[in-house]
């Protein structure tokens, strides 16, 4: 009786989640439509370090390294700002904001026609030391981390997007 007590609500649960109208994003893994779909984007260079940085992060994660005839493409710009904040008693920078922005379409190749215009963000704080190596190192850690981190907020994006165009297809 008490295993039967510890198994009901699990059974509940599995048999109600269909009903509720969740779906696995990547639905037959590697194979599945929005897989394929983040396969095929192409995603032309951006300019300067940040670019180079944000459009390795997105080849790394979009799976596109090896796509032959991409259907989509990926069009990003850029603002990455560093900024004091902190002024300590002698009129010096005690702390910086790193802010890195994306604005991005994703155009269909095929018909020109843009299916997603966003935009994606993410900051960092930096404290300022004594030593200048210290700082800019912290500068360069901060901006390849926030390189990173608008590249996942970018690809879950455009899998939501690739996800509804794949189910109004159907």
């Amino acid at each position: 009786m008490r295993r039967f007590a510890t198994l009901f609500p699990a059974l509940v649960i599995a048999l109600a989640l269909p009903g509720c109208g969740l779906q696995p994003m990547y639905a037959g893994g590697g194979s599945g439509a929005v897989a394929q779909g983040l396969a095929a984007v192409e995603v032309p260079a951006i300019s300067g370090r940040a670019g180079w940085l944000v459009r390795n992060a997105l080849v790394d994660r979009l799976g596109a390294a090896g796509e032959a005839a991409p259907r989509y493409r990926l069009d990003v710009r850029l603002d990455d700002r560093l900024e004091g904040l902190g002024v300590l008693g002698d009129d010096t920078i005690g702390r910086e904001r790193r802010t890195l922005r994306a604005r991005y379409q994703l155009i269909d190749s095929a018909t020109g026609s843009i299916l997603l215009d966003a935009t994606a963000g993410s900051d960092a704080g930096i404290d300022v030391v004594s030593s200048e190596y210290a700082t800019i190192a912290a500068e360069q850690t901060a901006l390849e981390n926030l390189a990173r981190e608008v590249a996942d907020r970018m690809v879950t994006r455009i899998a939501l997007t690739l996800r509804d165009e794949n189910q109004a297809a159907q």
